[in-house]
């Protein structure tokens, strides 16, 4: 499910006043559930796959060692590390994660292009979750 999508549904709940909910659609489910105790644009998104989605062969998921905070970018008002086509090498930083007060980079494993980025900015990601989609560098 594509980000705007999920802020559009995040508006609606702050819009109805919702604490939750949850949305299924081409077999990824989203749940969207806002924090009483923090102001009505603090939401989590949590998105997670149906179990006998599969990648395509040769795409190379890069999925989240922790739970933590995803910032594309080193600071705040510079360039992301990567974007959608960019040719990444082994060791290449694509993000960082923040958890518990430390920044952590998070490197590609293999070399490859970026063909989706599946983690907004700031968004509250699990241990698993999948952030980055490459495709496998053709030998």
């Amino acid at each position: 499910m594509e980000e705007a999508r999920i802020r559009k549904y995040a508006d609606l709940m702050g819009e109805l006043g919702l604490s939750g909910l949850e949305i299924n659609e081409n077999g990824v489910t989203v749940r969207l559930e806002r924090n009483e105790s923090t102001p009505q644009t603090a939401q989590k998104a949590v998105v997670s796959p149906n179990s006998t989605e599969r990648p395509d062969a040769g795409v190379i998921e890069v999925c989240s060692p922790m739970v933590g905070v995803f910032y594309r970018a080193p600071t705040e008002n510079t360039e992301p590390f990567v974007q959608i086509g960019d040719t990444v090498h082994k060791g290449d930083v694509l993000c960082i994660i923040e958890a518990m007060k430390l920044m952590n980079e998070i490197v590609a494993e293999q070399s490859g292009t970026v063909t989706e980025i599946c983690a907004g900015e700031g968004a509250v990601v699990d241990f698993g979750r999948v952030l980055f989609r490459l495709r496998e560098e053709q030998k």
